[in-house]
């Protein structure tokens, strides 16, 4: 771990009319973009975005992973940061990111009006975390330093030939870099801030860059930062961890006088080492423009309330263009969160009537009858079998998107089977797949202890047990940890029993806001 560590350098129907008549999509490798601008600046902020995530992985010598097309991280641009802020159901934020759900979706506003937190700066700050929890799933970071690994990148300046810059102030948290005394170091390293004080949020967030952008930018540094995250997936406190480094008040000063420098360190990448692949936009249909609005709700994740409004709209939709594989998705999907179940078989059907190899179509058909058969207490191996075979299907189209492998594997539980070897290793793929996801993690973690990989199971709890933001995953994990430590596999397996699933909507203990 240490050498890799050592290279770290309220919802309301959201409108879908503004000021440019189109809706484009954008697409590359790792991205999707959709944005109600023109096909020129839609290509720029995905062409931007692609050359980003090439100098992240650069800069972090980090392999280029395989990325399904169906995961790939979604950004929908939306008109304002108080539209963002209704997405999100939540004040003062500018931009997020959430991977709570198939795939990893991202919401920005279109610009960020004079503040100099631009959409840009959001979606780095947010892509940077991506990147962290995909690439590093295993390794447990303290707040302070997510957040300040985010902001680090977040202000990558693009160069005139096509280069990037990392390393420069985030002019937006100037407010908070220099506040030694309301945010010592000793404050900034024991845990997240109260994120409802807008100004602790900025020392916070301000520190932490610096702390961050000090300890990175010179080599001994960078080593003791790795021994520092290093001890703490070890076992030791952070107290413990910070003390062997010196992460301590008496640093305060220092890192004043570094962030009061004329110029601060900075790494540059010419375009010659940031190639990236073919970026490309089309024009949505009309009958996407009218998904829309639903589709970005339900990806969302939406309540019972809001499910219930998100599949008016949709059906609205459907029926206006019956024969749409985007519609009719969209309908699936809506259907399903509203637990009308043959209602979601029928849109999936019509779906893979105008697109065979419609993925969301395939999964949501066998989401739908896994739920009918398991409501009905179907116990038929043959029925179920069958029931999986969509999701196998769907795997067989994209072998490397894991939502398709974890459906199979969770069928064995709603059909009160113990799952076959064959879908518990699926499952570890899939856990290997998508680090960043909670819920798989948990489910691997289950899959390990009955295998007697005690060790690995802990540390594919432990990102989940010290998330930052409390529920009954990270829960469930700290209790299984405990049980762990006392070396009971019984109780650590009983604290990771499946529970009744969430809201869609509360998902908050897999979702990542900045």
């Amino acid at each position: 771990m240490r050498n890799k560590l050592a290279t770290i350098l309220a919802i309301s129907a959201m409108p879908i009319s503004a000021a440019h008549a189109e809706w484009i999509e954008g697409s590359s490798k790792h991205f999707v973009v959709v944005s109600n601008e023109s096909a020129e600046n839609v290509k720029r902020m995905t062409t931007d975005l692609e050359r980003f995530d090439k100098a992240v992985r650069t800069v972090l010598k980090l392999k280029e992973p395989e990325v399904s097309p169906a995961a790939r991280v979604t950004v929908y641009v939306l008109a304002t940061t108080e539209d963002v802020q209704k997405m999100g159901g939540r004040q003062g934020i500018a931009g997020y990111y959430s991977n709570s759900g198939p795939a990893p979706i991202a919401f920005v506003p279109r610009n960020g009006g004079d503040s100099a937190l631009t959409p840009m700066t959001i979606l780095r700050h947010e892509y940077a975390h991506h990147v962290m929890y995909s690439s590093w799933g295993d390794v447990v970071f303290p707040t302070w330093f997510s957040e300040g690994f985010a902001e680090l990148f977040a202000t990558a300046k693009s160069t005139n030939d096509g280069g990037i810059i990392i390393g420069a102030v985030p002019l937006y948290r100037a407010y908070g870099i220099d506040r030694m005394n309301d945010m010592p170091v000793e404050r900034l390293i024991s845990g997240p801030p109260n994120y409802k004080d807008a100004l602790q949020g900025q020392e916070f967030y301000g520190r932490s860059w610096l702390l961050t952008h000090y300890l990175v930018f010179d080599k001994e540094r960078a080593k003791q930062l790795a021994a520092y995250v290093e001890a703490i997936n070890a076992g030791k406190s952070g107290k413990d961890a910070a003390a062997a480094i010196g992460l301590n008040n008496a640093l305060d000063l220092k890192m004043n006088g570094y962030g009061a420098r004329k110029t601060l360190p900075s790494a540059a990448l010419s375009a010659d080492q940031l190639p990236i692949g073919e970026v490309r936009t089309r024009l949505l249909t009309k009958a996407e423009v009218a998904a829309l609005g639903p589709t970005m709700r339900s990806k969302n994740g939406v309540d019972e309330k809001r499910a219930a409004e998100v599949v008016v709209e949709a059906r609205a939709a459907a029926a206006a263009f019956p024969d749409d594989a985007a519609t009719q998705n969209e309908l699936s999907e809506a259907e399903f969160d509203s637990k009308n179940y043959a209602a979601t078989e029928s849109a999936a059907d019509h779906a893979l009537a105008a697109d065979p190899k419609s993925i969301h179509a395939l999964v949501y058909k066998g989401m739908a009858q896994a739920a009918i058969a398991e409501k009905a207490g179907v116990t038929d191996p043959a029925a179920w079998s069958a029931i999986r075979r969509w999701f196998l299907t769907a795997n067989k189209i994209e072998p490397i998107y894991a939502h398709p492998v974890q459906l199979y594997y969770e069928s064995f539980g709603q059909a009160k089977q113990v799952p076959t070897r064959a879908a518990k290793d699926a499952l570890l793929y899939a856990y290997q797949l998508a680090p960043q996801s909670l819920t798989i993690r948990q489910e691997a973690a289950r899959i390990l202890i009955d295998d007697g990989k005690l060790k690995a199971a802990r540390v594919a709890l432990e990102p989940i047990a010290f998330n930052e933001r409390p529920g009954p995953l990270v829960d469930a994990a700290k209790k299984a940890i405990a049980a762990l430590e006392a070396n009971d596999s019984a109780a650590a397996l009983e604290a990771l029993k499946p529970t009744p699933p969430e809201k869609p909507g509360d998902k908050a203990s897999d979702k990542k806001k900045g």
